[in-house]
C-alpha cells in the first residue's frame, strides 16, 4: 500500500497500468451519485440539520480537528451536536452491519477506532458509529436530545442526505497526481468540489 500512495504523489509506470481500474471506478462513482440525485436511489432525511466534514481524497486532510473546533462552536452557540463516523480501523465497526454503536470517552479505541474515541473525549458529546451513516444517525436521534448531527468523513455517503457540506482539503499534498482510485488518492473527481458548501484547506 505505501508503495502504490508513493505513485499516486510521483507519478510512474504503475499509474499507466492501472488508469483503465481508475476511469472505471471514476465512472462508477459519477453514476451512483446522479442516482442519488435523480432519486433513483432513497436518501434519509434527518429531522435535524446534518453537516458533512469530508474531502474527495484519501488520508488524512485535518478533518477531526475541524470537526472538533465546530462542535465547540456549535456547543457555544447554545446546540448540541451529535457525531457519527464509520470508526475506521475499530475492530467492532467492522462488524457492524444493521447496527450503530455507541462511543464513549471510556471506549476502547481498538474496538472503535481512535478518533471516534477522541472526539467523544475532548468535546462531551454524543458519538455513534457504523458503516452505514443513516443506521447511526437514527440511533443519534433515538438515544441522545442532539439537535444537529455532523458527520466525520461523509461526503460520498450519499444515502444520507445533507444541510451543509464542508471539503477539507491537504494544502501541501492537494490532489496528487489528480486520478481516482487506485491510479491516484482521488474518491471523486476535483469538479465535485464546485457542489460543497464550503472549501478548507
Amino acid at each position: 500500500m505505501k508503495r502504490l500512495e508513493y505513485y499516486w504523489y510521483h507519478p510512474g509506470f504503475p499509474t499507466l497500468l492501472l488508469l483503465p481500474l481508475s476511469y472505471l471506478y471514476c465512472s462508477v462513482v459519477f453514476v451512483r451519485r446522479l442516482l442519488y440525485r435523480l432519486s433513483v436511489f432513497r436518501q434519509y432525511r434527518c429531522a435535524v440539520p446534518v453537516i458533512i466534514v469530508g474531502n474527495i481524497s484519501v488520508g488524512g486532510t485535518g478533518k477531526t480537528p475541524l470537526l472538533m473546533h465546530l462542535i465547540a462552536v456549535l456547543q457555544a452557540h447554545g446546540y448540541r451536536p451529535g457525531v457519527v463516523s464509520r470508526g475506521y480501523g475499530g475492530m467492532a465497526a467492522k462488524s457492524l452491519k444493521t447496527s450503530a454503536l455507541a462511543v464513549t470517552k471510556d471506549s476502547d479505541p481498538i474496538q472503535v477506532g481512535d478518533e471516534p474515541v477522541m472526539i467523544a473525549q475532548r468535546c462531551a458529546c454524543p458519538v455513534r458509529i457504523s458503516p452505514n451513516r443513516v443506521l447511526a444517525v437514527q440511533a443519534l436521534l433515538a438515544e441522545t436530545d442532539c439537535d444537529v448531527i455532523i458527520s466525520d468523513d461523509g461526503l460520498q455517503h450519499y444515502a444520507l442526505q445533507r444541510d451543509v457540506e464542508i471539503a477539507v482539503i491537504d494544502g501541501e499534498r492537494h490532489f496528487g497526481n489528480g486520478l481516482c482510485l487506485p491510479a491516484g488518492p482521488l474518491r471523486e473527481r476535483p469538479n465535485r468540489l464546485k457542489s460543497v458548501d464550503m472549501l478548507v484547506i
